[in-house]
Order: structure tokens, then C-alpha cells, then sequence
């Protein structure tokens, strides 16, 4: 249309409208030419940009009629753009200044002159730019807003490029998040960053961001967002570490990856209420909450399961994206019981994953990207099966019922990797996959009927190992499969010589699918001709490290099949003992002996010092990232060769030759003596000397836990082939010592698990007399007692240290019942630690352990019969039978007394000043206990010891102490009970005057002499007796006025006597005497005038030995009736002082002149 026809028409559709319409409609008109008349006034010259002229009138005409837009003219300044605009342009015939101003050239880089925080920014590979780090445009790394010069983009900016409406933009900004975590996981970022990323980013909700991308419609965005989800969740280098510690000495029992610390809210609950809420509501909790404290259950609560599910089963995502999956669910599995069990029950997941990554015929993959992984083997998915089934028997149990393993294990095994028609990597990892799933069925006693069809596969798989352990380089793929495959055999042995548990003592878990082992001795008893061989190939290796190293767990797996075989054999009721004792000689004589005299093995002891996370406390220090609501072993980027999992520490061969030898030993009572030479290593003993040294105990992580279990099987089976050897020949006494030490410090730091190992180092080593070689040198410690105080009713031969401790010597057996009674372990898990560590598959109710929250038994296990005592006689108000409280403490006393005397190291972990408040608990459990001889002797040697000078300067009673929460208030009560039922007994009194030295903390005198006035008369413990020198209370000087005034008044009005309290009245009339006498100028006006006041009463008593005692005292002497000397005549300066405050004041009736 011509502009006249357009004219024309306007007129016509005007002329048909209501008149009134159309000037409401042109008095709307005004408003938007305003604001363009507004618009343009701000772009006239003088300002940043040029002035835009030319403006065309809008038509007057029509309302609907657009406006023409700004026209540039000739000769006009144009704002610095990178071009000039041009109206013969596409949809330039307006050119909006403002819009234009990104294409400007950016300003000039800043840089920055002072150390002030800038918001970091990072690159589309997830890599922390510097501040000033000047990075050309083309890059793409400067398309934000904030600090336009700066390249890179911050976490804010990433978060709200999550939410654009554009796919591609959501995708870019998940891809680098994903990137920026796993570096930060790597610690890549170090202390470049104020602050954890994780947690910053966990706190900004990017767990549910990442939720809600997973239920976007493009497939891009979900790939982008499992992408960033595995990042968060899978830590690199756990699941690797995990693998290749498969074969250790019980390499397949992991702890949970769970937060170990409760919710904070809960803990401020009382139980009742927690148990209350906890069970009906916690599934009614919101993810948000949830996530708080555990990202895997806020996870879980998110539905994610099925999500996973849609996008495996509908949407067939590439194998990128399926291998990001899996490895999440397998990072779920680990979690705990319950998540594994979800993954289980999660309606059509593990039937898709089998049906579709498991399939027993596929077409042949070759070597390069796969399109997809779908109708493909993959051993992700064996693996996920083999960590579910880790999780319990009854999971085990379902899986090679529900989905047909046993075909899928037999087409997996049966098949060499090399003809599987797949990828070599992919078919060895599958095979060992397939071989690790049958192990841990074979350790709950499933499975065994596949070992009669894949015999001949096993055969042929055994008798293969030798030609690969030769070939050098050796694949470590390959040794993995190898070490795997002896798994196995170890397990199916076990299962051999199992028995089928007993109905009465089995749990309901344990009972299910306990049937009897299908496997019999005949069909494994060849087996060993087989494997013995490939351990001597192994051993030959041994001088030559860096080809033991590349073996991996092979030497390992070697060994722990000849020690199930030998346990098995010797079980077999109808066979001749005579044969299987026989054949541990010839393996002794042939292969054992001489690989101890070899000096390489030598070095390997040598080097467990090294490789000890125990030695080495910065080894289980958390990663950089680490964050309690997500658990992660932090082993990124692999571990150190010289680390308890690294590809050079001894500790998994060294265990597993440790583990043979107690098999051998305990079978074969002849070969104890000559199998226990290894443990005069000098490697082993500086090693066992630094993990009895006194030092902090390592802080309790995810990996430390899993590090330190480790460290714990090599000590205990060294400390029970010690045990063995001691039976039949004496041990000398330094070895013995220093293996009782380090039995002592083992049982301190086993954690949940390892239940059956405290129980037989309670029942066997701890208590031991072969280990206690001081038993017969009692003399010099009773010696050095006898420099001590002696305190208690009577003084004869009995009460003497060496006596006490030669009595403890004797009733080591009492004693070790009194423990194993009041150091009680949970039934149910004792159990299930023993059906592990003794081989009983039928009673093993899974391969999880329990959560490591902290050690099985507290740093101050010896004290724990005299704190049950004290806790039973605080519930039950007619006290505890006085035979059994006797009986017991008196056991606990002679052990701890031991532990002072002879292993004090075992006590390092616990304060002197726990120690004392474990002691005045014996004489808060009841009226009688302590007043028991043997008691009043044992509590009088312990108090001893803490009054040993190298000991009491430690005792602080401010700092909070374990198991106690103020010691104030103990103090109180044990104040109350004084003087409730002591009647005056000397070592009740020691005990009420220790915490009164001058060195701790006035409120314990103060309650004393403010609220306990009357225990005073009761407190006549002589001086000679009292346990400390009497300076420790006179020095220094008192400094409360309060306590002083106190003293004071006590002395005064005669509460305090040195007839009935002798110490104290010695300490009192110091404190009072410095006090009155003191010119300090520094003094407030108030202490001036409590001063002045207190020595003008004291001129005045009446009292003439007090005012004598309280102005003449000179100095503490416990040697002397009073406790100190006075002064014949005062000195001179005290004497004007004296005068000049009390002239003109009447004494005895007479005035002073």
C-alpha cells in the first residue's frame, strides 16, 4: 500500500469508531512521546554519548500509527562503537543508544593494589582466573555485567545462567559448575579461596538446582546436570581405592560413607523426645532439612531413584551419561543399608540395569567410542551389583534370585577377556567385576553351586597365572583379576570348612538364607597345588621393588588362600591331622623360614613406619573440601607411594603373612616358636615403638577410619602371634613390654567392627602375665613408695606398692573377668564380628560395617568398673550389693594401679585430672567402700602417683574433662558425702584437700569454707601425712578478698582449729598473715580497708595463741606441730606498720601507746 492508501484507510477505520474512544485513545498518545522527548534530551552533546537529532513528529491523525524513529545525521559525533550505525540497516531505522553499549571496548583492566577479597571467577573449564589476569574477548569469558573487565565467570553469575530459557546456556553453566567441583574436590584451589566451594555451593541450594534440571525436557541439560551430580557425589579416587583394596586381609568390608554426626537439633533433645521423633517423622522431613546433615538422604528424598530409572529405561542417554549414573548409584549403595536397600526396592531400576548393560549376548564392540552402551556389557553395572550386595546377605541373597545372576556370572567368567568381544580394558574390568560379585556371595555361603559348573574355568583360569605374573611389565588390570579370581577360591574354601549356625544363637537376618554349604572339602582340596606356585613366582620378585610393586594384591590374595585352605583343612572331622600337619611343615621348611631370613623382607618391615597413618597424623588430616553432610575417603588424585594404600606400602602382604602365621601357630603348636622370629624385626620393633609413643590420637575421618582398621589387623595379629609364642617359650622382658604396650593402645583405638578383636585381646593378651615381666622386680617399686606418704588406718608390709602390685600380679585372672564384664560390647555386633573374623559365612550378616562414630572403648577403659559403679549406685537409691562393689573396685584399682606402675603410657590419652575425679568415685559409690583395707591401700598408692612431681604439674582441674561436666560440681557433691559419712578417715581427707592447693581454683575453696564449713572438723589429716608439699597451698599469695575474709572468720570464731584441721588452719593463717601484713600501693581502696580492718581485729582477739599464730607467722613447715614458724619478734618494718595502724586502739583494756 501506498502511505496515501494507508492514510486513507486510517480515516475510514476512525470514522467507524466512537468518538469518544478515539480521544481516549489520543490523550494515551502523550505519554510515550514524553518519554522519547525525554529520551532524547539525555543523548544531546555534552554528555557520554553523542546527540541523536532529526526526530519526525508522530502523526496527529491516528492513534494507532507508528512513530518514526531517530535519524542520524551527517557530521553528528557517534558514540565510540566498534561501527558506525547505518539506517539502511535491518531494523536500524531506530538506533537505541543504550542498547548499544556493550559493543563498546571494554575499560581498562584494574589492577588491584591491596589485599581486599575479590569475587572469584572462573574459566568454561572450571580453572580459577587470577584478579588481574588479561584474557583476549574471542574467549567468551567476558559476557557478564558485573566488573565487565574482568574475564570469567563467578558461581552467582553460573547460577543464574542454570535458570536462562535458552538450553544451550543451562547446559554451558551445569558443564563448568560440574568442572568447578571437581577441582575444588581435587584441591586444585587450595587457599586461593576464602571458604569451601562445596559448602558454599551446597548452601545456595545447588543440590535441588540440580534436581530440578534432571526433570528439564532437553536431554542436553539432564546429561549436563548427572554430569554435575556425579562430580558432587563421587568423589575421584574413592571407588579406585576401594577396588584395589579389595583383596586385603578383609579388603571387602568398608564402612558406611554416612555423616557420623547427628543432627544438632537432635542432640539438644532429650532421648525420649529424639526416639519420638525420629521414627514416625523423619521420613516426613523435608529434603532441605535432610540434606542439611546428609546430601544423600536429601537426595533420596527427592525422588531420585525413578528419575534415574525414566532416564536410563526412556530416554537412552549416551555412555557418558550412563556411566554417570551408575557411578551414582553405586555412591548411593555405599551410604548405608537403607540406601542400598532404596536402590534395591526402586520399582524397575535394577531390572532395566541388568536387562540393559548385563546382557548375556550382544554384538561385537570394537576399540573407540561407543555410541551406546545399551544391549553392551558394562562393569559399572557389576560393580553396582557387587556393592549392593555388600550391603547385606539378605541383598545378596535377592539379587541371585530376582535377576538370574548366576547365568550372567557364568557368562561373564566362563569367557577369557580376550575373546568377549569387547574392549580388552572393559572385558578385564568386567571379569574382575564378575569375580568380585561371586566373592562377596561366597562370604554370607551363596553361590557355591556355580563353582561345580565353572570348575574347569577356574582350572584353566589358575593354571594361566603363572604365564601372566611372568610376563613383565605385569597389567595392573590384570593383577586385579588375578587377585580377584583368588578371592574367590579363598572364599569357596572358607565356605568348605564352614558349618550351618545353630538356631539359638543366630539373629532373624543371619537365619535367613543360612543353608548348608554346598561345597565340599574334596571338591577345593586341589586347589592348593595350584596356588602354592604362584606365590613362590611372586616371592622370587621380592628383591626386585619395582616389580612387587606392580603385582598389586596378587601376593596378598596368595597368601590368604593358603591361610583359609590350612583353617578349612584342619576342621575336616573325618581326614588324618597328621597329613595337614605334615604339609605345614614342608610350607614352613620349603617357603616360609627362608622368606624370613631374606633382607628384602627386612625392608618391608622396615618401612611400615613410613606408610602408617598412625605414625604419620598428617595423612588422615580431611581434604581440603571435605564437608560432614557428604562423606567422602578424600583420596584424589591417588595416594602417595609411601601411604598405607599406596602401590609401595607393606601392609597388605605383611598382614596377610601375619594372618598365616596365627593360622600355622594355632594348628601346629611346634611351629609357634620358629614362626614368631619374625617378630624380632628391627623394622617391626621401631615400628611398634613409635605407635606406643605418646601422641594425639588421629582425627576420626571417612579414610582414617578405613586407614586405621587396616593398621589394626597387622598390630593385633603381630600382638596374638606373640600371645602364641609366649605360651611355650618365654619372650624377653623388653619385647614383652613393649608388645603388652602396644596390645594396650590397640584396644583404645578399635573401632566398630572390630568387635571380636577387643573381646580376644580382653581375653588372651591385655591380661596376660607372660606380658607383665616386671611381675618379678616388685621391690624398687615398693621402694619408691615408701619415699611417699603412707596413708591409712594402719602401716605394715601390705600396704606397700610392690606388694600391692605383686597381689594385682596374682589375681590377673579376677581381674580380666571383672573387664570383660564391665567393659561390656554390644551382643549383636560382637557376633557379627565373629562370624568374620572367624570364617562362619552361614552367620555373617553383611559386609558393612557398622558407622565408626568413635572407638569401641573409651581412652579411659581401666576406669570404667569404678564409673559403672558410681552410676549404678547414683540409679539405685539402696546401693549396690557391697560384695560385688568391693570385689569390683578392688580389680579396677589393682589394674590401674598396674597400668601407673608399669605401662603409663597406656593412661597418656587420659588427664591426671580424670584420673583423680575416677578416684573420687570410689567414695562416692557408698558409705562403706572406702573404708575396705584393700581399697584404702589402692586408692592411697594411686593418689601417690598423681602427687609425683613429674605428674602434678600437669593436673589442671579448669580444663573440661571427659565423661565430666565441672568438676566444681563434683567437687560439691564430694564435699556433701564427706561430710555426710567419713567420720574423719585420713584418706578421704587427703582426697577433700588435694583440689584446695593454691594453684586451682578458688570456687573449690570457696565452697569449702563458705558452704562446707562444718566438713572442717572432720578434715584431721595430719601434716606428715598430707599428700603434696604444704607450699602448694600457702603459695602464692591469696588474692580474693572473699576467701580471705572467709579465713579469717573460720580462725575468729573457732570453726578452724589445728587440733581438728591442721593443714588448713596452717594455710589459713599464711593467707590471713600475708594479707594483713601486705603494703601493696596498687591495693583498691576497699582491700586497703578490709586490710586495715582485719589486722586492727586481729590486735584486738582475745585469743592469745591466735593473735600470736596470725602476727608472728613466718614461713610453712610441715615438720613443725603448728605446720609453720613465727617470728621471736616481729621485724621492723611490720612492727612500725602494726604500730602506726593500731595506736591509740586498746588491747586487753590498756591503751597503746
Amino acid at each position: 500500500m501506498t502511505p496515501e492508501e494507508i492514510l486513507q484507510e486510517q480515516q475510514r477505520l476512525l470514522a467507524q469508531l466512537d468518538p469518544s474512544l478515539v480521544a481516549f485513545l489520543r490523550s494515551r498518545s502523550h505519554t510515550p512521546e514524553q518519554a522519547e522527548e525525554k529520551a532524547t534530551e539525555e543523548l544531546r552533546p555534552g554528555g557520554p554519548f553523542a546527540e541523536v537529532i532529526g526526530e519526525k513528529p508522530v502523526m496527529p491523525t491516528s492513534a494507532n500509527e507508528s512513530r518514526q524513529e531517530d535519524e542520524l545525521q551527517p557530521g553528528v559525533p557517534v558514540p565510540a562503537l566498534p561501527m558506525a550505525p547505518h539506517k539502511e540497516w535491518l531494523h536500524m531505522d531506530t538506533v537505541e543508544l543504550e542498547k548499544l553499549h556493550w559493543t563498546q571496548d571494554l575499560p581498562p583492566l584494574r589492577r588491584q593494589q591491596t589485599q581486599e577479597r575479590m569475587q572469584a571467577r572462573f574459566s568454561l573449564q572450571g580453572e580459577l582466573l587470577a584478579p588481574d589476569v588479561d584474557l583476549p574477548t574471542h574467549l567468551g569469558l567476558h559476557h557478564h555485567g558485573e566488573e565487565a573487565e574482568r574475564a570469567g565467570y563467578s558461581l552467582q553469575e553460573l547460577f543464574h545462567l542454570t535458570r536462562s530459557q535458552v538450553s544451550q546456556q543451562r547446559v554451558l553453566a551445569l558443564h563448568v559448575l560440574a568442572q568447578i567441583i571437581g577441582r575444588a574436590q581435587a584441591g586444585e584451589f587450595g587457599d586461593r579461596l576464602v571458604g569451601s566451594v562445596l559448602r558454599l555451593l551446597l548452601d545456595a541450594g545447588f543440590l535441588f538446582l540440580l534436581r530440578f534440571s534432571l526433570d528439564d525436557r532437553v536431554d542436553g541439560v539432564i546429561a549436563a546436570a548427572i554430569q554435575a551430580l556425579r562430580a558432587l557425589l563421587v568423589a575421584p579416587g574413592n571407588e579406585e581405592l576401594l577396588d584395589s583394596t579389595f583383596s586385603w586381609y578383609h579388603g571387602a568390608l568398608v564402612f558406611p560413607l554416612m555423616p557420623s554426626q547427628e543432627d544438632k537439633d537432635d542432640d539438644e533433645e532429650p532421648p525420649a523426645e529424639k526416639a519420638k521423633r525420629k521414627s514416625p517423622e523423619e521420613e516426613n522431613r523435608p529434603p532441605s532439612d535432610l540434606a542439611r546433615y546428609d546430601v544423600i538422604k536429601g537426595l533420596l528424598a527427592t525422588n531420585l531413584l525413578p528419575r534415574l530409572r525414566y532416564v536410563l529405561e526412556v530416554t537412552c542417554p549416551g555412555p557418558s551419561v550412563v556411566l554417570d549414573i551408575l557411578a551414582v548409584l553405586v555412591r548411593l549403595a555405599r551410604h548405608s543399608l537403607e540406601s542400598a536397600t532404596r536402590v534395591l526396592e526402586c520399582p524397575r531400576l535394577l531390572e532395566t540395569i541388568v536387562r540393559e548393560f548385563l546382557p548375556t549376548s550382544w554384538s561385537p564392540v570394537g576399540v573407540g567410542p561407543t555410541p551406546s552402551l545399551h544391549k553392551v556389557p558394562c562393569a559399572a553395572a557389576m560393580k553396582l551389583l557387587r556393592v549392593l550386595a555388600s550391603a547385606g546377605r539378605n541383598i545378596a541373597a535377592r539379587l541371585l534370585s530376582s535377576f538370574d545372576l548366576r547365568s550372567r556370572l557364568c557368562r561373564f567368567i566362563a569367557e577369557v577377556p580376550q575373546e568377549m568381544a569387547l574392549p580388552l580394558e572393559e572385558a578385564e574390568t568386567l571379569n574382575t567385576e564378575a569375580f568380585r560379585l561371586w566373592a562377596v556371595a561366597a562370604s554370607y555361603g551363596q553361590g557355591g553351586d556355580l563353582y561345580r559348573e565353572l570348575y574347569p574355568v577356574l582350572m584353566q583360569a589358575l593354571q594361566a597365572v603363572p604365564k601372566e605374573l611372568s610376563t613383565h611389565p605385569c597389567q595392573p588390570l590384570a593383577m586385579q583379576r588375578i587377585a580377584s579370581l583368588l578371592t574367590v577360591l579363598t572364599q569357596l574354601t572358607l565356605a568348605a570348612g564352614s558349618t550351618a549356625p545353630k538356631s539359638s544363637s543366630e539373629s532373624a537376618e543371619a537365619s535367613l538364607s543360612a543353608t548348608p554349604s554346598l561345597i565340599t572339602w574334596t571338591q577345593v582340596s586341589g586347589l592348593q597345588p595350584l596356588v602354592e606356585p604362584c606365590l613362590r613366582q611372586t616371592l622370587e620378585l621380592l628383591p626386585r621393588p619395582e616389580i612387587w610393586n606392580a603385582l598389586g594384591p596378587v601376593p596378598t590374595a596368595c597368601l590368604l588362600f593358603l591361610d583359609a585352605y590350612y583353617r578349612s583343612w584342619s576342621q575336616q572331622p573325618g581326614l588324618c591331622p597328621g597329613d595337614w600337619l605334615q604339609d605345614m611343615e614342608r610350607l614352613s621348611e620349603e617357603l616360609l623360614l627362608p622368606l624370613l631370613s631374606q633382607p628384602s623382607l627386612g625392608s618391608l618391615w622396615a618401612s611400615l613406619g613410613r606408610c602408617s597413618p598412625l605414625c604419620n597424623l598428617q595423612s588422615c588430616a580431611p581434604a581440603p573440601e571435605a564437608l560432614p553432610s557428604l562423606v567422602s575417603l578424600g583420596c584424589t588424585g591417588g595416594c602417595p607411594l609411601l601411604s598405607l594404600p599406596g602401590s609401595a606400602s607393606p601392609f597388605a602382604f605383611l598382614t596377610a603373612l601375619l594372618s598365616l602365621f596365627n593360622t600355622l601357630a594355632r594348628i601346629h603348636k611346634a611351629l609357634c616358636g620358629q614362626l614368631a622370629a619374625v617378630l624380632a624385626a628391627p623394622g617391626l620393633q621401631n615400628y611398634f615403638l613409635q605407635c606406643v609413643a605418646p601422641r594425639a590420637a588421629p582425627q576420626l575421618t571417612a579414610f582414617s577410619a578405613w586407614a586405621l582398621r587396616h593398621e589394626h589387623h597387622l598390630q593385633y595379629l603381630a600382638v596374638t602371634l606373640a600371645q602364641r609364642a609366649a605360651t611355650f617359650q618365654p619372650m624377653p622382658a623388653t619385647n614383652a613390654a613393649l608388645l603388652h604396650g602396644v596390645a594396650l593402645a590397640l584396644l583404645s583405638r578399635l573401632l566398630p567392627g572390630s568387635e571380636h578383636l577387643a573381646h580376644e585381646l580382653l581375653l588372651s593378651c591385655v591380661f596376660r602375665l607372660e606380658f607383665l615381666p616386671e611381675r618379678a622386680s616388685g621391690g624398687p617399686e615398693a621402694a619408691d613408695f615408701s619415699d611417699q606418704l603412707s596413708i591409712g588406718s594402719s602401716r605394715n608390709s601390705g600396704c606397700g606398692r610392690g606388694a600391692l602390685l605383686a597381689q594385682a600380679c596374682q589375681d590377673l585372672p579376677s581381674i580380666r573377668s571383672c573387664y570383660l564384664t564391665h567393659c561390656p560390647l554390644a551382643q549383636a555386633s560382637l557376633l557379627a564380628s565373629q562370624a568374620l573374623y572367624r570364617g562362619e559365612l552361614q552367620r555373617v550378616p553383611a559386609l558393612l560395617l557398622p558407622l565408626p562414630k568413635e572407638p569401641l572403648l573409651p581412652t579411659d577403659w581401666p576406669f570404667l568398673p569404678l564409673i559403672r559403679l558410681y552410676h549404678q549406685a547414683s540409679d539405685t537409691p539402696s546401693g549396690v550389693p557391697l560384695a560385688d562393689t568391693v570385689g569390683t573396685a578392688r580389680r579396677a584399682l589393682q589394674w590401674v594401679l598396674v597400668l601407673e606402675s608399669w605401662r603409663p603410657q597406656a593412661l597418656w590419652a587420659v588427664p591426671p585430672a580424670a584420673r583423680l575425679a575416677r578416684l573420687m568415685c570410689v567414695f562416692l559409690v557408698d558409705s562403706d567402700l572406702f573404708r575396705e583395707t584393700p581399697v584404702q591401700h589402692l586408692v592411697a598408692a594411686l593418689l601417690s602417683r598423681l602427687c609425683q612431681s613429674e605428674v602434678l604439674p600437669n593436673l589442671n582441674l579448669d580444663c573440661p574433662l571427659p565423661g565430666l561436666t565441672s568438676f566444681p560440681d563434683l567437687y560439691a557433691n564430694f564435699l556433701e558425702h564427706f561430710e555426710a559419712v567419713s567420720f574423719g578417715d585420713h584418706l578421704f581427707g587427703a582426697l577433700v584437700l588435694f583440689p584446695l592447693q593454691r594453684r586451682f581454683s578458688v570456687t573449690l575453696r570457696l565452697a569449702l569454707f563458705g558452704e562446707h564449713v562444718g566438713a572442717l572438723r572432720a578434715l584431721g589429716l595430719p601434716l606428715s601425712q598430707l599428700p603434696v608439699s604444704l607450699e602448694c597451698y600457702t603459695g602464692p599469695p591469696e588474692d580474693n578478698l572473699a576467701l580471705l575474709q572467709l579465713y579469717f572468720r573460720v580462725l575468729v570464731t573457732r570453726a578452724l582449729r589445728p587440733c581438728w584441721c591442721p593443714v588448713l588452719y596452717a594455710v589459713a593463717v599464711a593467707h590471713v598473715n600475708t594479707f594483713i601484713f601486705s603494703q601493696d600501693p596498687k591495693s583498691s581502696d576497699e582491700v586497703k580497708a578490709a586490710r586495715r580492718s582485719m589486722l586492727q581485729k586481729t590486735w584486738l582477739l582475745a585469743d592469745e595463741g591466735l593473735r600470736q599464730h596470725l602476727l608472728h607467722y613466718k614461713l610453712p613447715n610441715s615438720t613443725l606441730p603448728e605446720g609453720f614458724e613465727l617470728y621471736p619478734q616481729l621485724p621492723p618494718l611490720r612492727q612500725q606498720y602494726l604500730q602506726r595502724l593500731t595506736s591509740g586502739i586498746p588491747q586487753n583494756g590498756k591503751s597503746e601507746t
